[in-house]
């Protein structure tokens, strides 16, 4: 139970996490999207791009001819530019290691060793006192095996007797702590000599805390440890008996004898340190004008040493009109290429939310790259027989073009590769084979990518870079008449590998690039595409009629993109959600309504108008609160374009007739806008092609044909197409591929022996279509968007009679 609560825990944590960074970046994205300050961004947003990529491909730039070895030959003579203080590194070191090994020596003064001692001796004399006691009496062996770990040193048998002896343990006991105390009021050293040289470095004497300790003259004030032991040995001691045993007690003492100044190795490492960071730089100058090495000559370490120095103040002064440069080169690159875009590539029109995840692709793949070169040069001693400069083969220099292509358009995928291809070539040391490396193998994955409908695309895809990056691969190391060497084995292997690579990152980073900034690619619209989707299952549920229409629309839309070469794909899941906002408010559409009584009848022209145009707003909202992506919302907008809602529009005319009145048309028209897209197009005619095949009394090959290109030829009259990019070529492929379509869902049958109804009921259903035409005041050929409402005292007899009849033959063989 503890973990499933914890993973639930760790699930809402996900989930709020990515519906902040949602959040943040529709802020930012709104942000950026405002129209009054659209160009304004874009101009912070190159800017600052240029920047951090100058920051990323600056460190590279630096004068060649200062790229010298210890032992290489001048080919030019080289002078300082300007005075420089440099360095003199093997003084400064020697000055630094001098002062470290002159720093002052720490010892721990300890004031505890006395005591220890005493304890050794007191738990012996005690352990003695009980075991004399004891039955039987204890072996020399044993009293050994148990004293001599707890004294810490080898006992003879004449020792332990001795040790047993003890007359007076009390008088004993506090003799030897009197001595003891008398003796470590010495300072006493393991080694004499060690000692006198360290204090001719410099003494420091800290107590047990590491507080220091001062006064005292060391030079004399110290005792060896042997001293020390020579002085044990001559001790008498009160409660011994026997001078032998005085004897060997104090020599078991002496052995055990540790020294009260220790040398503390870890903080005189530190003094060491610190004395040696205190050491100053030693400096000499350069001046202006002199002459550091004349072509010709051997670098030597003193000169290598001067060259480095120049190279750095390069970088770090005159390296500032070099990073100038590179940003105006970047800037130069990003703008010209764009702006020729912009006028002469008629699909290239990138939103700024385009532009933004470009800008942001570009930067994070160049900090990739960077951090990939580092990489590759660190490794290189590893892999000794591989040439570091043979590792951009296996950078996924084409994962970037393909992400471009899956979320935008080819038109903006080929720019992106011609301005990130001179760029990775200024930095990897201006190696044009970089650039046309990355150029090719990003071309050939954004065009592998062009239909990805699924993932296995994306690594087909990949396998395709991989074939251009090896013909590439082969042809550079001919060029360099190094194709039968090793290093093309390597290669080899890179430049496969670097096709699937990029397919991996790809496949990774299409979901978060969908979630976070609200992209709809095509494997998102094959998983929209499912019936079973919440928001057509509830409109399946609410308005059954609207969900049937939407189906036979995007069978329609979807044989009509393909014979015009549009996206096939997202004109049948536009057309499944083109009129999901029905669902609020079913039954005020004809196809809902069952044959309920009309709504319509009790309102007024005017907002039976406004009812019918709220399904746009609504199916727009809809779509935006379930994240269906920016194409579809906008193909439900424009899907009705402005056209006019006529039988209300006549309506509400012949009632301001008899009031003279005057009806304004803009009343009657939906707010649009117009269809901006192929794809929006078709939905537009498909829907009012639908809409209008249901009043087809007999729907033969050539009415449907006839009422499909009357249509779509009054749709085009009025204006609706005028601004998305259908041709009069691609009208009559659509009006053609509608055709058939219709023809398969309006196709006769042969009839059945026994006719599903009574004699005359053929009769009967012409004679109430002639009747609901009647009603209506309608023709049902007329050319109307928006089809009217039947008249339910017509339709429900139909309707009553046919359940009698059906109801009577129930059961019947």
């Amino acid at each position: 139970m503890a973990e499933q609560s914890g993973s639930k825990q760790d699930q809402h944590t996900l989930t709020y996490l990515s519906q902040f960074g949602s959040n943040l970046l529709d802020s930012l994205i709104k942000t950026f999207s405002n129209p009054e300050t659209a160009r304004r961004n874009r101009f912070i947003l190159l800017v600052t791009t240029a920047l951090i990529l100058t920051f990323v491909i600056l460190p590279k730039q630096h004068t060649s001819n200062l790229s010298y070895k210890i032992g290489d030959i001048a080919t030019s003579d080289i002078r300082v530019t300007n005075d420089l203080l440099v360095e003199d590194k093997a003084l400064t070191e020697q000055r630094r290691k001098d002062a470290g090994n002159n720093a002052p020596v720490v010892y721990n003064l300890s004031d505890q060793m006395a005591g220890a001692l005493y304890d050794k001796l007191q738990h012996t004399v005690t352990i003695i006192r009980e075991g004399r006691d004891a039955k039987p009496q204890k072996s020399v062996s044993q009293w050994r095996e148990q004293l001599t770990p707890l004294l810490d040193t080898d006992l003879s048998a004449a020792e332990i007797t001795a040790l047993t002896r003890i007359s007076s343990e009390k008088l004993f006991l506090a003799h030897v702590s009197a001595l003891l105390n008398e003796l470590y009021q010495r300072k006493i050293v393991l080694d004499g000599k060690v000692f006198q040289t360290d204090i001719r470095r410099g003494l420091e004497i800290s107590d047990n805390n590491g507080h220091p300790i001062g006064g005292g003259d060391y030079t004399t004030g110290f005792t060896e440890i042997g001293e020390a032991r020579r002085i044990v040995k001559n001790w008498n001691f009160k409660g011994v008996g026997a001078y032998a045993d005085n004897a060997r007690i104090s020599d078991i003492i002496a052995r055990i004898l540790l020294p009260n100044m220790f040398f503390n190795r870890e903080a005189s490492e530190v003094r060491s340190r610190t004395a040696m960071e205190a050491v100053r730089p030693v400096l000499f100058k350069l001046q202006k004008g002199e002459m550091v090495i004349r072509v010709g000559e051997r670098i030597t370490p003193e000169q290598f040493h001067k060259l480095a120095a120049i190279n750095n103040n390069q970088l770090g002064g005159g390296g500032i009109f070099t990073a100038l440069g590179t940003f105006v080169l970047i800037s130069v690159l990003f703008y010209f290429p764009y702006r020729f875009a912009c006028k002469n590539i008629r699909k290239f029109n990138p939103t700024n939310k385009d532009v933004l995840i470009l800008s942001l692709l570009v930067t994070i793949s160049f900090i990739c790259f960077k951090t990939a070169i580092q990489i590759t040069h660190n490794i290189g001693p590893v892999f000794p027989s591989v040439d570091a400069s043979n590792y951009f083969y296996l950078f996924p220099f084409a994962a970037g073009a393909m992400v471009v292509r899956i979320f935008i358009n080819s038109e903006v995928a080929l720019v992106y590769c011609a301005i990130l291809a001179p760029l990775l070539g200024i930095m990897f040391d201006n190696n044009m084979l970089v650039s046309i490396y990355s150029l090719l193998g990003g071309i050939m994955g954004a065009h592998g990518v062009r239909h990805c409908t699924s993932r296995g695309t994306i690594y087909t895809a990949g396998m395709k870079v991989s074939v251009v990056n090896l013909a590439l691969a082969l042809s550079f190391q001919t060029l360099n008449n190094a194709i039968f060497t090793l290093q093309t084995l390597y290669i080899t292997i890179f430049a496969l590998c670097s096709g699937i690579i990029c397919a991996g990152f790809v496949s990774s980073f299409i979901p978060l690039v969908e979630t976070l900034f609200q992209y709809t690619t095509d494997i998102k619209l094959l998983e929209l595409a499912n019936l079973n989707s919440p928001v057509l299952r509830e409109l399946m549920v609410k308005a059954p009629g609207t969900y049937h229409h939407s189906i036979v629309v995007g069978n329609l839309v979807e044989a009509a993109a393909e014979s015009i070469g549009a996206n096939p794909l997202l004109a049948r899941v536009s057309a499944y959600y083109h009129d999901i906002g029905k669902a609020s408010k079913p039954l005020y559409f004809i196809e809902n309504q069952g044959g309920e009584e009309n709504r319509h009848d009790k309102l007024t022209p005017s907002m039976s108008a406004l009812i019918l145009i709220s399904h746009i707003k609504d199916g727009a909202e809809l779509a935006r609160e379930n994240r269906l992506g920016q194409p579809i919302i906008d193909i439900i907008r424009q899907h009705h374009g402005t056209a006019l809602i006529k039988f209300f529009y006549e309506r509400a005319k012949s009632q301001a007739a008899v009031s003279g009145q005057i009806v304004e048309e803009k009343e009657f028209r939906y707010p649009g806008p117009k269809p901006q897209t192929r794809e929006a197009g078709i939905v537009m005619l498909a829907d009012c092609v639908e809409a209008a095949s249901r009043t087809l009394v007999n729907p033969t090959s050539d009415r449907i044909q006839g009422l499909v290109q009357k249509l779509i030829n009054n749709v085009f009259i009025d204006g609706q197409l005028d601004e998305c990019e259908l041709t009069l070529k691609n009208l009559h492929e659509i009006a053609r591929s509608f055709t058939v379509i219709l023809n398969g869902i309006f196709h006769h049958r042969i009839d059945y022996p026994e006719p599903a109804y009574k004699g005359g009921n053929r009769s009967k259903k012409m004679e109430i279509r002639e009747q609901a035409k009647n009603a209506n005041g309608v023709d049902p050929h007329a050319d109307t968007v928006e089809q009217p409402p039947e008249t339910p005292s017509v339709r429900k007899p139909a309707i009553q009679e046919r359940g009698c009849e059906n109801l009577k033959r129930l059961g019947m063989s």
